[in-house]
């Protein structure tokens, strides 16, 4: 299930699942989405701490609720921070089901989109925040114009060198996001992924925010979850602004092991690239010519 295409003049709604934000960032943020021709509605509770450090997850989750169910709203936008799987029994599914719209976010918001996805089938967006507009770049924006607008297909448009570390080839479906927050997320309730298919799996994170070994016991929490047995390929993201020899040794080590082929690239994470990566659109992954081929979104 894929919502609408984004129209110059539509909605966009901005809430805050796993952090407070902050009205002056916001405000420049809004700003920036009116002049590229957007609306843009904020949450009831986007600016509240109720909690001290956020507002709480009922809160939370009634913001997303009522982005669903407001007509007038499009396309649902939120940042990271801490405390996303909060939501997650206070979400209306169904409701989302009924009422399918662009969802958008990363880092911490991996919990909400992979669960979305996952218990309604409707297609999420991997890869930028609204964060990212108060110093928008070009490569960034022509992702968010390509998915939401134009409604990409075709071959992943990189702006970083890939790096093969298994070479190899394999389909399947998208999904993942920040490696602590899918590693947290499988086995749970919210993560019904389909036994039957096979996934291509892309991760990400940072050195300033998980050291190496941090990292590796992530990667080895998924490897150790019956999940793992679906996984078709794996593509990591930005980690480091500097080449980090061991962490390709660590990837390839998971890629032999699985047999499965990896790939290690810039393009989206915590880094200066904002690629999107819808989750739940079938795609071809071609380690050895570095490339990633996504499939008209279903």
């Amino acid at each position: 299930m894929i919502a609408d295409r984004l129209n110059y003049g539509d909605t966009i709604g901005i809430i805050s699942p796993s952090s407070i934000a902050g009205p002056e960032k916001y405000k420049h943020v809004i700003s920036v989405l009116n002049s590229l021709g957007f609306k843009v509605k904020t949450g009831k509770n986007l600016y509240k701490s109720t909690y001290g450090y956020s507002a709480t997850e009922m809160e939370r989750a009634e913001d997303l609720n009522n982005m669903f169910s407001d007509a007038d709203v499009k396309m649902v936008f939120f940042g990271g921070g801490e405390g996303g799987n909060e939501l997650l029994p206070y979400i209306d599914f169904e409701n989302i089901a009924k009422n399918p719209k662009i969802v958008c976010s990363y880092s911490d918001g991996t919990t909400i989109l992979n669960a979305i996805y996952t218990k309604t089938g409707l297609i999420t967006y991997y890869g930028q925040t609204p964060g990212i507009f108060k110093d928008l770049r070009y490569y960034d924006y022509m992702q968010f114009t390509s998915h939401f607008i134009d409604g990409y297909e075709g071959k992943f448009v990189s702006n970083s060198e890939w790096q093969c570390i298994c070479k190899g080839v394999c389909e399947g479906i998208l999904i993942g996001g920040y490696s602590r927050n899918f590693a947290l997320l499988t086995g749970s309730d919210y993560f019904p992924y389909d036994k039957k298919e096979r996934y291509i799996l892309f991760l990400e994170d940072h050195e300033k925010f998980s050291e190496l070994d941090e990292l590796s016991s992530y990667i080895s929490h998924i490897e150790q979850s019956g999940f793992m047995r679906n996984v078709a390929g794996l593509i990591f993201g930005h980690y480091s602004e500097t080449p980090y020899p061991e962490l390709f040794r660590r990837l390839e080590r998971a890629g032999e092991k699985h047999n499965i082929p990896v790939a290690y690239c810039d393009d989206f994470g915590h880094g200066i690239n904002h690629a999107i990566l819808p989750i739940g659109s079938f795609a071809r992954l071609d380690t050895g010519n570095k490339s990633l081929y996504i499939a008209k979104q279903r």
